[in-house]
């Protein structure tokens, strides 16, 4: 597996990528994680990733609580 493949495994690459995707909506951190955490559970780590993308989505949920 060359280093290229090891970055953008094949299930970012279905469709569009997911760094295009994000970067094409202007998309901060957290926002992207949790694209990117949705897009690879079904072929990575699965309830994992499913958490990792809530835990971004919780950190979301808080700024907009904090601006309020």
């Amino acid at each position: 597996m060359s280093d290229l493949e090891y970055v953008n495994p094949e299930y970012y690459k279905k469709g569009i990528e997911v760094i295009k995707f994000v970067q094409s909506h202007n998309l901060n951190y957290a926002e992207g994680n949790i694209i990117k955490y949705i897009v690879r559970h079904k072929f990575k780590n699965g309830l994992e990733d499913l958490r990792k993308a809530r835990r971004y989505l919780d950190f979301l949920e808080e700024e907009y609580d904090q601006d309020k």
